[in-house]
């Protein structure tokens, strides 16, 4: 009975001791094979970076990105945007009402709506004044706008920063030649930077209204200032004033929104309403931004073959 109960004893020692080796070693496999799969996401994400960089270094375009800021959003936009797409810029300024060491340059204006233009005067004398000659082009764009950057760099390309040009969202109303739309972040060349500067201090500008989009258009219009499209070869808008769904998801008949009536062009919904090489997009905040820099610098499907050349000679521009 003695030498049954001892074999019982080393048989059951036997099975613990096979189960619990059995599971150390599957322990240590999910370990090792988590942390191979996180330093493998980590060096992908490194090497889109890099060639990411890369792209903006090697290419003369060089763009100086401000970003309209005040200190209630430094924690809840501010510092996401940083973390993310303004990265790719040839540099950066943050522009608040105070200097504080985020870093944020201090443009001594109260914040709210009715000073944003006010922001945006003295954001651009002070970028003339300091770093006028540390970039080409000058991207003023929100706290909560997301840029994709490398696609801001193509379209720039084909233009000359000494010609008096700005790009953006083009709307229609209130001025001649229309202005940009702020939210969706618009661009002026060096020279645009040199004349809105100039309309100032000579006062053929004034701070004339609140709306700060269409007092700055207007102040380009003056200092005949000349939009540019910055639309793809097939028509299709790059700067946004919204988010992605309020452009691609078809809608049953409607009246349409303010943003589509606003529009220059013949405003698209659905599908074909953006373009591959998309610019910007408003309204997003910290999570919607991350969403968009995986979704733009990480998902690829497997085997896709890109269906848009935009340097295709037989490429079709738009009328």
């Amino acid at each position: 009975m003695r030498n049954t109960s001892s074999h019982l004893v080393f048989i059951c020692g036997g099975i613990v001791g096979f189960l619990s080796l059995n599971l150390v070693l599957e322990s240590n496999f999910s370990t090792n094979h988590g942390i191979y799969f996180m330093k493998n996401v980590a060096h992908d994400a490194r090497t889109v970076g890099n060639k990411s960089s890369a792209i903006s270094s090697t290419h003369t375009t060089r763009i100086l990105c401000w970003i309209m800021t005040g200190p209630k959003n430094l924690e809840s936009r501010t510092k996401h945007i940083r973390e993310s797409w303004a990265k790719r810029c040839s540099k950066v300024l943050y522009m608040s009402s105070v200097e504080t060491d985020f870093p944020t340059v201090g443009l001594n204006v109260s914040e709210g709506r009715n000073n944003l233009y006010w922001k945006t005067i003295r954001a651009f004398q002070y970028i003339h004044q300091h770093h006028l000659d540390e970039a080409d082009w000058f991207l003023k764009a929100d706290d909560d706008t997301f840029v994709v950057v490398e696609n801001l760099i193509y379209i720039l390309s084909k233009y000359d920063p000494e010609k008096p040009l700005y790009l953006g969202r083009r709307f229609a109303p209130f001025i001649k030649q229309g202005y940009m739309s702020g939210g969706a972040g618009y661009v002026l060349s060096k020279e645009a930077l040199r004349r809105f500067v100039k309309g100032f201090n000579t006062r053929e500008c004034t701070h004339f209204s609140t709306i700060e989009d269409m007092a700055l258009g207007k102040c380009m219009e003056t200092m005949q200032v000349e939009p540019a499209d910055s639309r793809d070869l097939k028509g299709r808008q790059t700067f946004h004033p919204y988010p992605p769904d309020y452009y691609l998801v078809r809608q049953l008949s409607r009246p349409r929104p303010w943003y589509l009536i606003y529009d220059h062009y013949p405003p698209v919904e659905g599908p074909g309403c953006c373009s591959d090489f998309v610019v910007s997009f408003h309204y997003i905040h910290a999570v919607q931004l991350y969403v968009l820099e995986y979704l733009t610098y990480h998902l690829r499907p497997y085997g896709y073959k890109y269906r848009f050349n935009p340097d295709e000679v037989n490429a079709t521009a738009p009328a």
